[in-house]
């Protein structure tokens, strides 16, 4: 490369390197859609936040991956075994909405349960600075991956294997988020724990499940360390049989008691 006439040669290095990078990024990307390719039929949808598209990627015939592993009889338990995280559940985005009033810049969060991260990529266009989107399987893993490379958030957001059930992360966090993770009861409990160890003082966990979900029972659990809100919230839209419905979700926003010195601000829809 010639250097031009009064160009800082910071500002080569800063180009270099940002081409270099950007070049690592496309070919990872390749790397993993092939590895989506081999396992499931794939295409990207495209789901607009204040009018900024985000691509998310999808099992595009859902209904024929679903036929081949009941043929294989591969569905023991449908709740752990069937592909959920491939899906963008509404409270995913809605929650991914609520984030944005939380003064995002310089804060961090943590999504967990976060499926194909959607919620995690919202925060990150909305600003959080670092954004880190977890879950078990391995397959959400992969596609998280794929969607925070596509997108263009690398420089801001990790995606990592955590077991809230057994994981001790290093890091407490600004915000942590969840996005219907409260249909297991057995899961309550250590939910519970590990917000208490995560949540950084002066954060707080913001979960988001439909109304018809039993979180009674959570809730109480989180009660002992946790001031807990919950907003209702309801929005339009498709069900499975692709008609438009109305659906009610309750938004929980849980703040820690030894940092709790004025009452909880109410939650307010996006």
């Amino acid at each position: 490369m010639t250097e031009q006439p009064g160009a800082p040669a910071s500002h080569i290095t800063d180009t270099t390197d940002s081409t270099a990078t950007d070049t690592a990024h496309a070919a990872e990307l390749e790397r993993l859609l092939t590895k989506a390719r081999e396992r499931y039929e794939v295409e990207f949808e495209t789901l607009t936040v204040d009018d900024a598209p985000l691509e998310i990627l999808q099992i595009r015939n859902m209904v024929g991956h679903l036929d081949r592993l009941i043929a294989a009889n591969a569905i023991k338990d449908p709740l752990r075994d069937l592909p959920l995280w491939a899906k963008i559940w509404p409270a995913s985005f809605l929650l991914g909405r609520f984030l944005r009033k939380l003064d995002p810049a310089g804060k961090s969060l943590l999504e967990i349960g976060a499926g194909c991260g959607v919620t995690g990529l919202i925060a990150a266009r909305y600003g959080f600075a670092r954004v880190t989107i977890t879950d078990v399987n391995d397959d959400a893993l992969l596609f998280a991956r794929i969607n925070v490379l596509r997108n263009g958030l690398a420089d801001r957001v990790e995606v990592r294997r955590c077991d809230i059930t057994a994981a001790r992360l290093a890091d407490r966090y600004d915000v942590v988020a969840g996005a219907e993770i409260l249909y297991l009861e057995d899961l309550h409990r250590p939910l519970a724990k590990f917000l208490a160890r995560h949540v950084a003082p002066g954060g707080q966990a913001m979960l988001c499940t439909d109304k018809r979900r039993k979180a009674a029972h959570f809730l109480k659990l989180a009660g002992r360390d946790f001031d807990v809100a919950e907003q209702p919230v309801g929005v339009k839209s498709t069900g499975d049989d692709g008609q438009e419905e109305r659906r009610l979700f309750l938004v929980h926003r849980l703040t820690p008691k030894r940092a709790s010195t004025a009452p909880v601000p109410p939650v307010t829809p996006a």
